[in-house]
């Protein structure tokens, strides 16, 4: 019962708009999806308080007052997070606990392949025939080449399965 209170005194903060700002020209959208009506055109730097989050859309209000979607990707959020000067201990906390993060900056990257995925990996024949397909005939390339008033070559395409 004593967390229940707790939660209720918290939650008219958590449910705080963000603000934002657009880092692009974009359009505000019926609903989150790119097929949406357009209610307006947002310019960039426009300020935007972030409502609600739905998939890669962000529920905006805009300035007013007209509400409506934005690809999440368009917003820039004012200090997400950081402590802004003149910020108490318990705002910091409050800060964090609206956005999600401690302002804390987390880079990720993708890992290639190892010498045993390599060792064991195996060409994916419909894809490789495919592939074949895009290849140009010489008489193509050397029309092409000659349209363009480029010099032709010759050049020997590796052998198959070597």
């Amino acid at each position: 019962m004593k967390r229940l209170a707790v939660l209720l005194l918290f939650a008219p903060v958590l449910a705080l708009a963000e603000p934002a700002t657009l880092i692009r020209d974009t359009e505000l959208r019926q609903s989150p999806a790119s097929d949406a009506a357009v209610l307006a055109p947002l310019g960039v730097n426009a300020k935007v308080e972030a409502l609600e989050r739905k998939g890669g859309w962000t529920r905006v209000r805009a300035e007013g007052g007209r509400e409506g979607w934005v690809r999440m990707l368009m917003l820039r959020y004012a200090g997400a997070g950081e402590a802004q000067q003149g910020d108490s201990g318990i705002v910091q906390i409050l800060n964090v606990a609206r956005s999600g993060t401690s302002g804390t900056q987390v880079a990720t990257g993708v890992r290639g392949l190892d010498a045993e995925q390599l060792a064991n990996a195996k060409p994916n024949e419909a894809e490789l025939k495919k592939l074949h397909g895009y290849a140009a005939t010489d008489d193509a390339a050397a029309g092409f080449a000659a349209s363009g008033r480029l010099e032709a070559r010759k050049i020997d395409y590796p052998k198959e399965g070597g």
